[in-house]
């Protein structure tokens, strides 16, 4: 399982540094945690046939996170029409809204793809990848993910209230391969008692905002030794 980190901005886009975008490759599989930037463009630099894309799982409905999904969709609709992503968004209008906007797209009359919404717990499982959403404090509904292939468990949190006011509960007994943790709106340095109460193999800290750079270097030294930190950049790949 390669983990590419498409986007790792704060929340608006960098010279070096776009809006939040994950990708995770699963044998011949592809799978998205938020698009909020172009990511068919990335696809096709890459070499990726957009059927592979199996699902793209929305945290919330921020601009930041979701704005490139419509062109994604849109080419999917008519020219990749063998395409079949699974589409989730946290919101009933953010479904709807995916759906007007191709049809309101001058000589679309149909959108054959059907977005979902997310509600807790399994939602989506093809036999490659599972995904199990837990609801968040970030906005009035939003989802970390919890997302299990390759007999390995990863943590996508996304947006939090707080490092340890709504950190996704870890089921007792689970080891976390990689937890990539977002920190436009959470200080670097409160996930260091968070981490510390779990079994993780390695943390990623993304969405950092330029003023809480240097603590994100400082959890990487204050974790040193006992969890491994990385600090991604767009266009950055991890083998898990």
């Amino acid at each position: 399982m390669k983990l590419t980190f498409i986007g790792t901005s704060h929340g608006v886009p960098e010279a070096e540094h776009r809006c939040s975008c994950n990708m995770l490759t699963v044998g011949e599989n592809v799978y998205f945690v938020d698009m909020g930037t172009q990511a068919i463009e990335d696809l096709r630099r890459m070499d990726i046939a957009p059927e592979r894309v199996k699902g793209v799982f929305i945290t919330h409905m921020h601009g930041d996170h979701v704005n490139g999904l419509l062109s994604f969709v849109d080419i999917c609709n008519w020219f990749f029409t063998s395409a079949d992503p699974g589409i989730f968004l946290p919101t009933r209008e953010g479904a709807a809204a995916v759906k007007n906007w191709i049809l309101a797209l001058d000589k679309r009359d149909v959108c054959r793809i059907e977005p979902c919404v997310t509600e807790e717990g399994v939602i989506f499982d093809d036999g490659t990848l599972s995904v199990t959403a837990v609801r968040t404090q970030h906005t009035r509904r939003s989802f970390a993910y919890f997302i299990r292939a390759e007999g390995k468990t990863l943590l996508f949190t996304s947006d939090l209230k707080g490092a340890e006011v709504d950190f996704p509960a870890v089921p007792e007994g689970t080891t976390l391969d990689a937890v990539i943790c977002e920190s436009a709106h959470v200080p670097p340095m409160d996930y260091v008692p968070v981490f510390e109460k779990l079994r993780i193999k390695r943390a990623f800290v993304t969405h950092v905002q330029p003023r809480k750079a240097e603590q994100a270097r400082e959890l990487m030294s204050a974790l040193e030794g006992k969890i491994p930190v990385f600090i991604p950049r767009d266009g950055d790949e991890y083998e898990l």
